[in-house]
């Protein structure tokens, strides 16, 4: 069910229902999440249930601010802090040390804990009035609420579709952002970026006060994190990537043939086939993030087969749409 937030009502049946173990689908400034109270093993094991997630593949806690940060981590790292300081409330998510007693299935059993404060103020309430509430509910649990692998949701009406009409919905209207959370793992002595979001590298330097490592360079594993797998925020459509000229060339060959294709991109291109969907990708990065995954559900609610979208610019703006296309891709 699909409900307006600016009810008082709603927000205190929501709080309610998380008190009691269950599900409520919420929207952040990135996308919609699809949460439980992480401080409850059996109702996050819904969540993976529900997403046919496995369960050894960590979510993110959502937390209300950052005072809420040593209630789930062991150790804030003074960059780290920074970090929180700059961005929070904001897309931007911290792998830390997990305090051992709290939140194993939240954070798939391993000893660290992605922690976030999103600034989409139903989330802000929602989250505040948990906190506050009794018992309270100090922190949610909520990768995207889509099934896993698939495109993330940036409204009520995509989680809707995603699971039904019995799914408790708060509506706070169409994702500002658009794409997921950065992720910095800072468990490491120095940060290291394992995703990039809407926040460019540069930005999280100039925060944090040291330059990034790669995830590899220091030797060591990096902890597991969301959306990190190679194959991701797939449409049912096959996703394909390729500069202007190529994906021009393609629709020539195809000519009046072409059909079952769509399009997204930047250049003006031409078909002989009026079967063929074409969107204009939008030259400013940060708004084809927030307009990626609607268009990925777009196309796939035509039915097409087959999605061509143009190799966004090489730019530092730009990795974060790349890294999901590419993902998509995969």
């Amino acid at each position: 069910m699909i409900r307006d937030p600016s009810d008082p009502a709603a927000l205190q049946e929501a709080v309610a229902a998380l008190q009691a173990g269950e599900l409520v689908a919420f929207p952040t400034e990135t996308v919609y999440g699809l949460g439980a109270d992480a401080g409850n093993d059996a109702a996050v094991a819904k969540i993976f249930a529900a997403k046919g997630r496995p369960s050894d593949h960590p979510l993110i806690v959502h937390v209300p601010d950052g005072a809420a940060v040593g209630r789930f981590a062991a150790d804030v790292p003074a960059f780290a802090q920074r970090l929180i300081d700059a961005f929070w409330p904001g897309p931007l998510t911290l792998i830390l040390p997990r305090r051992p007693e709290v939140a194993r299935a939240a954070a798939g059993g391993h000893a660290t804990i992605g922690l976030r404060c999103p600034a989409h103020p139903v989330a802000h309430a929602l989250l505040l009035a948990g906190a506050q509430a009794s018992p309270p509910v100090a922190g949610l649990a909520a990768p995207s609420a889509n099934r896993f692998g698939r495109v993330s949701p940036t409204s009520a009406a995509h989680v809707a579709a995603e699971f039904g009409a019995a799914l408790r919905v708060l509506d706070g209207g169409p994702c500002e952002v658009g794409i997921e959370s950065a992720i910095v793992d800072c468990t490491r002595g120095r940060p290291v970026l394992l995703r990039p979001g809407v926040l460019t590298a540069q930005q999280i330097e100039a925060a944090c006060g040291q330059p990034l490592a790669q995830p590899g360079e220091l030797g060591d594993a990096a902890p597991r994190a969301s959306g990190t797998l190679a194959s991701h925020y797939a449409p049912r459509a096959r996703v394909r990537l390729m500069d202007a000229e190529a994906l021009q060339a393609a629709l020539d060959v195809l000519g009046e043939k072409a059909d079952g294709i769509a399009t997204w991109s930047r250049a003006i291109l031409q078909t002989h086939s009026p079967r063929v969907l074409r969107r204009r990708m939008p030259e400013d990065a940060r708004e084809a993030a927030r307009q990626l995954f609607a268009v990925l559900r777009e196309f796939d609610a035509q039915g097409v087969q087959l999605i061509w979208v143009e190799t966004p610019p090489a730019d530092a703006d730009w990795d974060g749409v790349r890294d999901r296309l590419q993902r998509a891709a995969a």
